[in-house]
């Protein structure tokens, strides 16, 4: 489990049940799935598409605060192509969202993990 999930579980864990929790549950769907491409384990092209394809499907049953739920779309768009550089946009897109409507703790963990993907995207350009 990388950092950011257990960051996102442990906020997760302590969040009463409601909008919130629910948009720290996509959040933490949506990280998992965006580090999964990322080396030096990365999942195959074929089944991270799987993977984008099932998490949309889960995640449009879920309600989650409004800002949250308007930017989910893109974030899925950029994480569908399967690169670094789509995770670290995809991860970076949704802070702004988290931090309006999840919380500030949340949103520097999505913060971190687009940094760290933008590294990764830039040392598979060297």
């Amino acid at each position: 489990m990388t950092e950011t999930e257990t960051q996102l579980l442990t906020a997760l864990a302590a969040e009463a049940r409601g909008p919130k929790r629910n948009g720290l549950f996509a959040l933490w769907l949506v990280a998992r799935t965006a580090e999964a491409i990322l080396p030096p384990d990365a999942v195959e092209l074929r089944s991270h598409r799987r993977r984008v394809e099932l998490l949309q499907r889960r995640l449009s049953s879920v309600s989650v605060p409004t800002a949250l739920r308007r930017a989910l779309p893109a974030a899925f768009r950029h994480i569908a192509d399967g690169t670094p550089r789509a995770a670290a946009l995809a991860l970076h897109q949704l802070v702004a969202p988290t931090r309006e409507a999840v919380s500030p703790h949340a949103a520097d963990v999505l913060g971190a993990a687009a940094a760290r993907a933008r590294r990764h995207a830039t040392d598979g350009e060297s």
